[in-house]
């Protein structure tokens, strides 16, 4: 049976004209793409090549290429971002991401990325498919060499961010046009500026002891992995339920705060939950319906400040405390403090995946446009 690619489309549009689908985010890192809808019958090899350099400010900082493969159903296929190979180099060369295209294959997904603080420059792209002669055939890419002028932070015909149909504007970085150029006149230039990036380490917080330190450090870790992610949510994001028995996102990180509340009392004072702070945080707790409910409407930042706040709280009575009193078995169960804290850290693991689940599942938000009454 011979192998057949449908190039149903690249998606090459020209967001300028469209801003609604505009939106504004903070992170520390920002993305180029172009997708591509494809069919085949048999696996199927592809190659991604394009030319880039990178004159960095920060040591962590790095630029790549990369490509994803959504699978029927959204499921992950192929996957290659240049983690294990990023590009640092202050000077115009080639690189390639190699990999294949299986029968469940429905979206290839590519472009270029940078983190961190620095100058990165991009250029040339080509892509190329197998076809049913086993060759790699060449696929047309429009504005592959970024020839067309950047006006207004836009590429022309490259989506900004890592999904369909919206340009996502990064604060930290400006896109423009660059007269440096690994071929023809113009390659795209991105700048990263007044990025704090973080730090991967466990243990050696200031004023805690090694145990409690270690805790603290692997805490700090996991809320920040939860914040990275939900920050630039919209409420409709935020209050969005992916069915009748899920919960929203908004309510998931206030049940994280509840949680963390409980092992507070519970550890700290030895009790649980009294009458007030029952009203504050049982619905939270307990999730269901009663959260469904009452946590809807609230843009992002009403969900953080309270979780912020719990944080802080546990740091600074953590600190009070040392490793000894981390290795204590509370007296109204059979379980130490130290396994207490290590199950609200492994918590925030388990609904971290949650929030990461039901983020891929939210549909875009649908704009309603009401047209302007008829004048006499």
């Amino acid at each position: 049976m011979k192998n057949k690619i449908v190039l149903v489309s690249l998606m090459l549009l020209s967001f300028l004209s469209n801003a609604q689908n505009s939106k504004e985010v903070s992170q520390e890192w920002i993305s180029i793409s172009q997708f591509l809808d494809v069919t085949v019958e048999k696996d199927t090899k592809f190659k991604l090549i394009g030319y880039a350099k990178a004159d960095l400010v920060d040591d962590k900082a790095m630029a790549a290429l990369w490509t994803r493969v959504d699978n029927e159903g959204g499921e992950l296929g192929f996957f290659d971002n240049m983690g294990d190979r990023p590009i640092r180099l202050n000077e115009w060369k080639s690189y390639t991401i190699e990999g294949v295209l299986t029968k469940d294959a429905r979206t290839l997904n590519f472009g270029a990325l940078c983190y961190g603080n620095g100058t990165y420059l991009f250029d040339e792209f080509q892509l190329f498919i197998e076809n049913s002669k086993g060759v790699l055939a060449p696929v047309t890419i429009d504005n592959s060499s970024f020839e067309n002028g950047i006006s207004n932070g836009i590429v022309p015909k490259w989506s900004q961010g890592i999904g369909r149909g919206k340009v996502v504007k990064v604060k930290e970085f400006e896109i423009s046009s660059s007269d440096d150029a690994a071929k023809g006149k113009k390659s795209l230039k991105l700048v990263g500026a007044g990025i704090e990036l973080s730090v991967a380490t466990i243990g050696n917080v200031e004023g805690a002891s090694p145990q409690i330190g270690s805790m603290i450090s692997m805490l700090e870790d996991l809320k920040s992995r939860v914040e990275s992610r939900v920050k630039n949510m919209s409420t409709y994001e935020l209050d969005h339920l992916h069915d009748e028995k899920a919960n929203r996102i908004g309510a998931l990180i206030m049940h994280l705060a509840a949680a963390e509340k409980y092992y507070q009392v519970f550890t700290f004072e030895g009790r649980g939950f009294n009458e007030e702070e029952n009203e504050i945080w049982l619905d939270a707790l307990n999730l269901g319906a009663a959260a469904r409910d009452k946590y809807k409407g609230h843009e992002v930042q009403y969900y953080l400040d309270i979780y912020n706040e719990v944080r802080a709280e546990t740091i600074a009575e953590l600190k009070k405390r040392d490793d000894k009193w981390f290795e204590e078995i509370q007296p109204s169960s059979d379980i130490s403090n130290h396994y207490c804290w290590f199950h609200v850290m492994e918590h925030q693991s388990s609904h971290l995946g949650q929030i990461l689940f039901l983020a891929k599942r939210i549909p875009p938000e649908v704009e309603l446009t009401i047209p302007e009454p008829i004048k006499d």
